[in-house]
C-alpha cells in the first residue's frame, strides 16, 4: 500500500506509524508517588505521539495522544461499541467510528480561542492532561482535562477544569453541543444506530483569581430503543469517581512488592489492562482482547489459555465469571463425531469463527480450564468443567500422530509462520493439561482416572523430547515442528510447563542476538516480527527453570520499556502487525510472569499448591499479597535467609488473616507444597 505525502504526515502527526515508536528507544515516562500513575512532562520543542486503549462493559476507546513540536495536545479517539453490532456480523462486527472531535474548539477564553501548552500528561487508569494558557498581562490559566470510559455506560467521558492562576479576572465561555450522528441503517444488524458527541451543559463564567469551573463532554452511541447519554458535570464527576473505584479494586489485590520500582508498577497497570476489557454481552460478560478488532467474542488462545488461568488470583469476581462463561460457550461444540471446537466463539455467542482450522484450540482450552478451576478452588465450578476437560483432552489424544505427539493444522499465529503437521507449543499445552486434570481427578477422588493422566502425561514428554528435541542453530534445545532449523521463540513452552530437559540451551538461545531485541523476543530468527505473548511466556519460562538472574535482567529491560518508553504502559500484541496494539490477554501473560515464574505457584488441588520461588540475588525480599485463588486471601513472602552471605537458603512465608500457614526456611530452588485447606506443608 502506497500513502500519498499529505496522508502520511497525518498518519506520523498521529503516532499511526508504528516503526517510529518501535524505533525508539527513548524513556518519557517517569513513575509518580502513587503505585498507579506514571507522568510524561514534555521538553521544549519535543514531539512525541503514542496510543493508549481504555475499555468500560460497553465501550472501548483508542486513544491516540500527543504532543506536537509546539507544545500542543494531539488527540484522536477511535470508538468501539461492541454490542451495536454491524454487518456482516463477523469477528470484526463492533460499531466503530474515529473522531478528532474537540470540545475545546468552541471555547474562548476573553473573547478569544485557546492556545496551550502542555505541561504533564499522565495515566493513571484514566488519561489526564495538564496545560497552561498564557493571556495578555498577568493573567494566566490552567486547564486539566481528563479521559476516561464508563465502567458500565457506553460512553467515553472527557472532563475539563479550569482554574484562573493568574492576578485578573478571565472571562470563558464553552458552548452546549448536542450532535447527532446516525448510521446508516443497512448496514446494523438492530438497523441505524446513533452516536452523539456532547457538552450537555454550557455556559459562561468570569473566573477571579483562585476561582475555577467544570464542564464535561462525552462520545456514546445508542441502539434502537435506547436514551441518549447527556451527562452534566457533576454526573461525569460520578462516573469518574466509579472508574477509580473499579481501578482501585483491580490492584488492589494480587499485590507486587519488590525492591524494583519499575516492575511493581509495570505490575498494577498490567492488572489495569487485563481486567478492564470485559463486555457484558447477550452471551454473557466475554473478556475481549480488543485492539480495534476483537470484541464481544472469545477465543481459545487469549482467553481460554492465556487469561482465565490468570483471574483467580487477581480476586476480580467479573473475571472469574467471563472465564467461566467462556468455557460454557466452548462447551457447547462438544460432539460424539469429534469435530474441532472452534477457535473463537464471536458476536456475542450467536456464531464462530476457525478461519485457520484446528489451532490446537482443544489443548489450548483444556489447559486452560483444568487450571482455572484448580486456581478458582470452587468445587461446583470444577465439576461443571471436568466434561469439557476430559472431551478436550481425549480430542488430543485422538490426534497424536505415530510418533506420540499431538497433530493440529496450525498454531496460534495461524499459519503467518510455519508450524508443520505437529507443533511443540500444542504438545506442550496438552501435556500441562493431563497433570492439572490428574489433580482434579483426584480432588474427586477418581484416582482411576488420576493414574490415566499421569500415565498420558509420561508419554507425551518422552514424544516431545524425542519428536522436538534437537540442536537448532548451534542450541540445544526444540525445532518447533519437524523439519525446523530456524530458532523460533515458542521453544520457551516447554519451560513454562516444567519440562526442563533442555532449559540451559534453550535460555541461552531465547536471550542470544539471534531472537531478543530491545522489544523482546523475534518470532523467527531473522525477521522483524515480534509478538509479546511469547516474550512473556518465556520471561517465565526462564524464571521456573533457574535462570533467575539472566531473566531478572530481560525482565528489567522489558519492563523499562513497555512501563516508561515510546508506547506504554502495557505489554502489547505484536509488530509490525496491528501496531502493537494494548490487547488485553498480554496483560494476563505480564502477571503470570510473577505469580507462576517467580513466586512458582502450580495449583495442585482446589485448596493446594507447589511453591517454587525464585528469589534473585539482588533481591533481598519479594512478595505477592492479598492472593484470591483457592478461594482463599493470603500472602507469600520470600526473604534471604539471616546466614552469611554466600548461602543459598531463603525464608518462605505463607500466611492469612489467620496467621502463619507455612514458614520455611530451604534451598533456593526447592519446591515447597502448601494445602491451604489443613494449613500444613511438606517439601517436596
Amino acid at each position: 500500500m502506497r500513502f500519498s505525502p499529505i496522508l502520511l504526515t497525518f498518519l506520523c502527526a498521529l503516532g499511526l506509524t508504528a516503526a517510529a515508536n518501535r524505533a525508539d528507544a527513548r524513556q518519557y515516562w517517569t513513575p509518580n508517588e502513587s503505585s498507579i500513575s506514571i507522568s510524561w512532562l514534555p521538553e521544549t520543542g519535543q514531539e512525541h505521539y503514542d496510543h493508549i486503549e481504555m475499555s468500560g462493559r460497553r465501550v472501548s476507546a483508542v486513544l491516540r495522544y500527543g504532543v506536537d513540536s509546539k507544545g500542543r495536545f494531539v488527540l484522536n479517539k477511535s470508538m468501539i461499541w461492541p454490542m451495536l453490532r454491524t454487518l456482516p456480523n463477523n469477528t470484526h462486527a463492533s460499531l466503530m467510528r474515529r473522531f478528532d472531535w474537540n470540545p475545546l474548539d468552541a471555547v474562548t477564553v476573553n473573547g478569544r480561542s485557546i492556545s496551550e501548552q502542555v505541561d504533564r500528561l499522565t495515566l493513571d487508569g484514566t488519561l489526564k492532561v495538564d496545560s497552561h494558557i498564557t493571556l495578555s498581562g498577568n493573567s494566566f490559566l490552567s486547564l486539566e482535562r481528563t479521559y476516561f470510559p464508563s465502567t458500565d455506560r457506553p460512553a467515553l467521558l472527557e472532563l475539563y477544569i479550569f482554574r484562573n492562576t493568574g492576578e485578573n479576572n478571565v472571562s470563558l465561555e464553552w458552548p452546549r453541543i448536542q450532535n447527532v450522528l446516525a448510521t446508516d441503517p443497512a448496514r446494523g444488524v438492530d438497523g441505524s444506530y446513533r452516536i452523539y458527541l456532547t457538552v450537555a451543559e454550557g455556559g459562561a463564567m468570569t473566573l477571579a483569581p483562585g476561582d475555577s469551573c467544570m464542564f464535561a463532554a462525552s462520545v456514546s452511541a445508542a441502539g434502537p430503543g435506547e436514551e441518549g447519554i447527556f451527562l452534566t458535570s457533576d454526573e461525569a464527576v460520578t462516573e469518574l469517581k466509579k472508574r477509580r473505584e473499579a481501578v482501585a479494586e483491580w490492584t488492589g489485590n494480587l499485590v507486587l512488592e519488590t525492591p524494583d520500582p519499575v516492575i511493581d508498577r509495570m505490575f498494577a497497570f498490567s492488572k489495569i489492562r487485563a481486567c478492564e476489557s470485559i463486555y457484558e454481552t447477550e452471551g454473557g460478560p466475554m473478556h475481549g482482547p480488543g485492539g480495534e478488532s476483537y470484541y464481544a467474542a472469545i477465543w481459545a488462545n487469549d482467553q481460554a489459555e492465556y487469561i482465565n488461568p490468570y483471574f483467580p488470583f487477581t480476586g476480580y469476581t467479573y473475571g472469574n465469571a467471563s472465564a467461566l462463561n467462556s468455557f460454557r460457550h466452548f462447551a457447547r461444540y462438544m460432539n460424539n463425531e469429534w469435530i474441532p471446537v472452534p477457535s473463537s466463539i464471536i458476536a456475542e455467542g450467536k456464531d464462530i469463527w476457525n478461519g485457520a482450522g484446528d489451532r490446537g484450540d482443544a489443548a489450548m482450552i483444556a489447559y486452560g480450564a483444568a487450571r482455572y478451576a484448580l486456581a478458582r478452588g470452587d468445587m461446583n465450578e470444577a465439576r461443571e468443567l471436568w466434561p469439557l476437560i476430559q472431551w478436550t483432552l481425549e480430542y488430543c489424544r485422538r490426534k497424536l500422530n505415530d510418533e506420540g505427539v499431538v497433530t493440529s493444522d496450525s498454531d496460534e499465529l495461524e499459519g503467518r509462520f510455519p508450524s508443520g503437521d505437529a507443533n511443540l507449543c500444542t504438545s506442550c499445552l496438552y501435556y500441562d493439561a493431563l497433570i492439572s486434570a490428574a489433580y482434579l481427578a483426584d480432588t474427586f477422588g477418581d484416582r482411576r482416572t488420576a493414574g490415566t493422566f499421569r500415565r498420558q502425561a509420561r508419554n507425551i514428554r518422552k514424544a516431545i523430547e524425542s519428536y522436538f528435541g534437537a540442536t537448532v542453530e548451534g542450541y540445544e534445545t526444540y525445532a518447533y515442528y519437524k523439519g525446523n532449523d530456524i530458532l523460533r521463540s515458542w521453544i520457551c513452552i516447554p519451560l513454562t510447563v516444567g519440562i526442563d530437559t533442555r532449559a540451559a540451551g534453550t535460555v541461552t538461545a531465547l536471550f542470544s542476538p539471534r531472537l531478543w531485541t530491545e522489544n523482546g523476543l523475534l518470532t523467527q530468527a531473522g525477521t522483524s516480527t515480534f509478538w509479546d505473548r511469547s516474550t512473556l511466556y518465556a520471561l517465565r519460562g526462564a524464571f521456573m527453570a533457574g535462570a533467575v538472574e539472566e531473566a531478572l535482567d530481560y525482565l528489567k529491560r522489558y519492563s523499562g520499556t513497555r512501563l516508561l518508553g515510546a508506547h506504554v504502559p502495557y505489554a502489547v500484541e505484536a509488530w509490525p502487525e496491528g501496531n502493537q496494539r494494548h490487547l488485553s490477554a498480554e496483560s494476563g501473560l505480564y502477571g503470570r510472569i510473577f505469580t507462576e515464574g517467580l513466586f512458582g505457584i502450580r495449583p495442585t488441588g482446589l485448596r493446594s499448591f507447589d511453591l517454587t520461588p525464585r528469589l534473585p540475588a539482588e533481591w533481598g525480599n519479594m512478595a505477592l499479597r492479598k492472593i484470591k485463588a483457592f478461594e482463599s486471601d493470603f500472602d507469600i513472602e520470600v526473604s534471604k535467609a539471616e546466614c552469611n552471605e554466600d548461602s543459598q537458603l531463603i525464608r518462605i512465608v505463607v500466611r492469612d488473616s489467620g496467621g502463619i500457614i507455612l514458614d520455611k526456611t530451604v534451598q533456593e530452588g526447592t519446591t515447597v507444597s502448601c494445602r491451604l485447606q489443613d494449613r500444613s506443608m511438606e517439601i517436596k
